[in-house]
């Protein structure tokens, strides 16, 4: 297996498409492949800059990354996308209407787009994502697109994964905003409204810009010292998207400037740990209820004895985790 990886990690260096697409299955797969390539990745340094695409649902996020990816790529940067699409409870399937929408720039050698599932977790963030960013850094994209799916105050995990953070949101979304103050727009660097080109836009705009100026927004942005900005695109009509993009890489170079950039790196590279340890719990754990099933099914029944249980069942798991071989 090393053997493997490790030809598939030299072959994705040097720009071997069909070997940088293997590697990220690979990703998807067990913690104990992830950590083979993870710990490879880990000794090289990463340049590339990480752009967390986030917001309210509805407003339009893959279309603009769709028109981002275009003007990054008129800059001459490579570009991937690691666009997170909701997964069914049942299936773990994606509906994997983010590539659908970016499917223009699938032609570029220059993109490589990558969708999955979030796998259920609360942050809207996958342990395979978090790794597929390290991979793309590693085979020197320049820009890395992380879109999530928007989904409120969870998506806080991607203020760990992204160097610069842009919020997206749409006109007559005043309801939206207020519910998501305490999450999801607390964190950007940036704030776009989308479809600007429609009537109610105004409003929006005069209600978003109140909310940046009373420092309502942006809390987080601004402990750095980088003040927020709002911008007003229309993906559709592609208008404000090349303000978007130079905006950002004002925010990437106010980073680079204050050696905050590594900071970001670091960030992330703990919320894989994070990731990969719950997703070693999370596995034992099912094994041994699935061991255990017949007495927890009891158990649940009488409703005796669950305290005493619940002990036992982490001490059982505990011993699962102590003995897990892929660590050795």
């Amino acid at each position: 297996m090393k053997d493997n990886i490790q030809l598939l990690l030299d072959q994705s260096r040097s720009g071997n498409i069909r070997a940088l697409g293997r590697l990220l299955s690979v990703l998807e797969r067990s913690p104990a492949e992830i950590i083979a390539v993870v710990e490879k990745l880990a000794k090289y340094a990463v340049n590339s800059h990480v752009i967390g695409v986030t917001g309210i649902p509805g407003a339009g996020k893959s279309t603009l990354v769709s028109k981002m990816i275009r003007e990054f790529r008129s800059r001459g940067y490579r570009v991937a996308v690691v666009a997170i699409d909701p997964s069914s409870p049942f299936t773990a399937g994606t509906l994997m209407g983010d590539r659908l929408r970016m499917q223009e720039n699938t032609t570029d050698p220059g993109v490589f787009i990558r969708s999955l599932s979030t796998r259920g977790l609360k942050g809207g963030l996958s342990l395979a994502a978090i790794a597929m960013i390290e991979a793309f850094s590693y085979s020197n994209y320049d820009k890395i697109i992380l879109e999530t799916v928007g989904v409120g105050q969870a998506e806080v995990d991607i203020m760990h994964a992204a160097h610069t953070i842009v919020v997206v949101t749409m006109p007559g979304a005043g309801d939206d905003i207020q519910a998501l103050k305490a999450g999801v727009m607390e964190i950007g660097d940036i704030y776009v409204l989308n479809k600007s080109d429609k009537p109610e836009s105004t409003k929006t705009f005069e209600y978003l810009s109140f909310a940046l100026e009373k420092e309502d927004l942006g809390g987080i942005s601004r402990l750095r010292g980088w003040v927020p900005r709002l911008i007003k695109t229309s993906a559709i009509m592609g208008t404000g998207v090349r303000e978007l993009v130079d905006t950002i890489e004002e925010h990437y170079k106010f980073l680079k400037d204050r050696n905050l950039a590594y900071e970001a790196v670091v960030s992330r590279r703990m919320l894989l740990l994070k990731l990969l340890a719950e997703r070693i719990l999370v596995e034992r754990l099912e094994e041994v209820i699935l061991e255990d099933k017949d007495v927890i099914g009891k158990l649940a029944a009488e409703g005796k004895q669950l305290s005493d249980y619940i002990q036992e069942l982490m001490r059982k798991v505990a011993l699962n985790i102590l003995n897990y071989s892929s660590f050795s």
